[in-house]
């Protein structure tokens, strides 16, 4: 706290030959941090005696994250807003460099922690155009990431509208959207062994099939999912007081998000129907039907109608990959290479832990030669030839997009991932700024920034 004035201490105060008196409203009061307060104290000049600066974050329920903002403001009018990230850096792109192309799966999944799959789906497809397997990546590998995505894209859209529901007082969207976020963690549990940073999608393929039982779940999910999502309309769509809240809000026309190079929802809430699974399909979308969701007012209401909308449409989806999966029992989930191919048919111990002795038995009496393979494969990993490869997707924010590239090893020589948090958060200040402080709260949330994907 920085003060040009000094405090009184009353009575007793005026006693005190080392603390004058002097009342608190004489001077000017800023709450700033570390580096900042010199580039501030020059800016301000002559509406010093007007303006404040304060810090929002980075340890606020509000900021989705450890993100901080600092705002100028004047009175309760934002007039100037900026970002400062970087308090979750991790290091994994760095780290990928140190480990197999295949362990680093395990660090891209942890990124954006609401959107694992796509993260690992973007990494895995750039990994597989290096080493042209595109084309004999297994049908059903491909449906069951295509299944997982737009199931993660469920979940991560229903953390956004309980996040942002939970921060303008509507608790009940925050108890709703959770709830059935749980249902989903609890299907990802079932079909992968974790809530969270599976590394299951992998080059070549998926880690495992299907176990036995998950078509089933999956169905009972979206009969279920078909009788909630008319909930979150009944419940914000007409109501006067949610509307209020977010129309007008947080307002980028599609000049501005071009400008700012912004993907996903808050691009298509200008109706501009761009999303990469029909534009630059991938994974087998063009075979898909499901609509692309647009809405026309470019501020944080419609980014709420696009994603309430996404929902559904990846319901579609998902209900098409199941019935494919119907059809595809037994099919094969890696490539028949078996230098590149991760064994993909790993059994749980009856310890729960480690791989069955029939699996075990079966690598160690295949021959020899086989069991030399498997432990070099697992150990040293497949080489990649020398290259380098951008595959983009949509995930839940935009466009996720992994830079992959190699020396011809078998590890990554460069791993940099075009994360849409990132690029996103570009727009604070041009939502912000004219605003209330209190809008900065709702402009945030329907950007729907996750900082493990701007700090990696």
């Amino acid at each position: 706290m920085v003060s040009t004035s000094s405090t009184t201490g009353g009575s007793v105060g005026a006693e005190d030959v080392y603390a004058g008196s002097s009342e608190t409203s004489d001077g000017k009061v800023f709450t700033v941090t570390g580096q900042d307060w010199d580039s501030i104290a020059e800016g301000l000049g002559e509406a010093a005696e007007e303006r404040i600066v304060v810090n929002m974050g980075p340890q606020h329920p509000s900021t989705h994250g450890v993100l901080r903002l600092i705002l100028e403001m004047e009175g309760e009018t934002v007039t100037e807003a900026r970002c400062g990230i970087g308090y979750l850096h991790t290091g994994i792109e760095k780290n990928m460099e140190f480990r197999s192309w295949t362990q680093g799966v395990t660090f891209c999944t942890r990124m954006d922690y609401l959107s694992p799959f796509h993260n690992e789906a973007a990494y895995v497809l750039s990994v597989e155009r290096l080493l042209d397997i595109e084309e004999d990546v297994p049908e059903k590998a491909q449906v069951m990431r295509v299944l997982l995505m737009e199931l993660n894209r469920i979940s991560s859209h229903l953390v956004a509208i309980a996040t942002g529901g939970m921060e303008i007082g509507a608790l009940t969207v925050m108890t709703m959207g959770f709830r059935e976020r749980e249902l989903v963690l609890d299907l990802f549990e079932l079909i992968t062994g974790l809530r969270m940073n599976h590394a299951f999608v992998r080059p070549g393929g998926v880690a495992q099939d299907l176990p036995p039982g998950a078509l089933e779940e999956i169905r009972s999910f979206i009969a279920l999912m078909k009788k909630r999502l008319p909930e979150y309309a009944a419940m914000c769509n007409a109501n006067p007081i949610f509307k209020r809240r977010l129309e007008g809000v947080g307002h980028l026309d599609l000049e501005g998000c071009l400008a700012l190079g912004m993907t996903g929802p808050v691009l298509r809430s200008t109706g501009y129907a761009w999303d990469l699974r029909k534009t630059q399909p991938y994974c087998g979308y063009e075979d898909y039907e499901f609509d692309v969701q647009t809405w026309d007012t470019a501020d944080s209401y419609g980014r709420f109608r696009v994603r309430l909308g996404e929902m559904w449409e990846s319901l579609r989806i998902v209900e098409q990959a199941a019935d494919r999966l119907a059809g595809l029992e037994g099919a094969p989930v890696m490539v028949a290479d078996k230098k590149i191919g991760w064994p993909s048919q790993l059994a749980i111990g009856s310890d729960g832990m480690g791989n069955s002795l029939d699996h075990i038995k079966h690598i160690m009496g295949e021959s020899m030669e086989a069991l030399i393979h498997h432990f070099k494969l697992v150990t040293e990993g497949f080489k990649v030839p020398a290259g380098q490869a951008y595959v983009p997707i949509e995930g839940p924010r935009g466009e996720l997009g992994a830079h992959v590239v190699s020396d011809g090893g078998t590890r990554p020589f460069r791993v940099h991932f075009r994360d849409p948090s990132f690029t996103n958060l570009q727009a604070t200040s041009v939502m912000s700024e004219g605003g209330q402080v209190a809008d900065v709260i709702v402009a945030i949330a329907s950007i729907d920034p996750v900082m493990g994907g701007v700090d990696r």
